[in-house]
């Protein structure tokens, strides 16, 4: 059991609808269900009564929900006690996927910094930045969402997208050779499609639009096993192997880059937010974003002219 599944709990239960709920905490819908569902087979009972008119609080739902609101605001008060106790509150620090392995080492001596457990995709924590909920996010963000949300940035990190194929060919494929998954879901997959959209109509990849989650994980191995033509991957499945039966291809033609920002906002000007942007930030290596053979989106912040 999580601390972020109770407030998920707590949400549903004022709402009593599971989209409202999930428009409020800036998650995706199927997200918010399965946080649920697991949280119920940690309590071992049901918390909720749902079909497709209605959700209800089940008696045992009712019974909890107040002990519920009193762990959660019990550990918002913890965290509050522990910040005047310090004389100075946490830098609060969201992410969607991905930290620096060397976050910690990096920020200990700078910043003390809470690192806020409500994953959430990248416009979602730019949003949460922007309304003073986070000091600092790790996320993908465009230059005009810079400034139409008044922040700063700085590069943090990169990845290198690759192909996932059917077989056992794993010589280099060009762009123009692949396909992109869009998924029907703007709420949690905003920022990659239009990635995807702008890489499919700059390279000539080819666009195939789903509406099950398959960005990611076994998804998107059995998309790639029924495309039968090389899928470009995504940063959320960076790092997952693929199934025995796919093989991981070289994208060359161009080779495309992910940025991962650190983003603050531009009135934000304390010393220990600063502190920890220069921590994070420093000596990061963009050398292979400035390869003549390297792609990002027009309004990446790090494209060079």
């Amino acid at each position: 059991m999580e601390l972020r599944q109770l407030r998920y709990f707590l949400a549903v239960a004022e709402e009593l609808n599971f989209r409202s709920a999930a428009e409020s905490l800036r998650i995706a819908g199927p997200s918010l269900s399965q946080q649920i569902k697991a949280l119920e087979r940690d309590l071992g009972v049901r918390l909720f009564d749902r079909d497709r008119r209605s959700v209800k609080l089940t008696p045992v739902g009712v019974a909890l929900l107040a002990q519920a609101r009193k762990v959660v605001e019990g550990a918002e008060e913890l965290h509050r006690t522990a910040a005047q106790l310090s004389g100075a509150a946490p830098v609060r620090l969201g992410y969607v996927n991905w930290l620096p392995p060397d976050l910690e080492r990096r920020l200990s001596a700078v910043s003390r910094v809470h690192v806020d457990t409500w994953v959430a995709p990248s416009h979602a924590q730019a949003a949460r930045v922007a309304d003073h909920s986070l000091d600092l996010a790790v996320c993908w963000i465009q230059g005009a969402d810079l400034e139409r949300r008044g922040l700063d940035a700085r590069l943090l990190g990169m990845d290198r997208l690759y192909a996932v194929a059917a077989g056992e060919d794993d010589t280099p494929i060009a762009a123009a050779d692949t396909c992109v998954l869009l998924d029907r879901d703007e709420t949690s997959w905003a920022s990659w499609n239009v990635f995807a959209r702008e890489l499919c109509q700059a390279t000539g990849a080819k666009p195939v639009r789903i509406a099950n989650g398959g960005i990611t994980g076994s998804a998107f191995f059995d998309h790639v096993r029924r495309i039968r033509r090389p899928v470009l991957n995504s940063p959320k499945g960076q790092t997952t192997p693929p199934a025995p039966d796919l093989t991981r291809r070289e994208v060359v033609e161009p080779k495309i880059y992910w940025t991962w920002s650190l983003v603050w906002r531009r009135d934000d000007q304390r010393s220990a937010v600063l502190a920890a942007v220069e921590a994070l930030a420093a000596g990061v290596d963009d050398q292979a974003l400035r390869a003549p053979d390297a792609w990002l989106p027009a309004d990446d912040p790090y494209r060079l002219p």
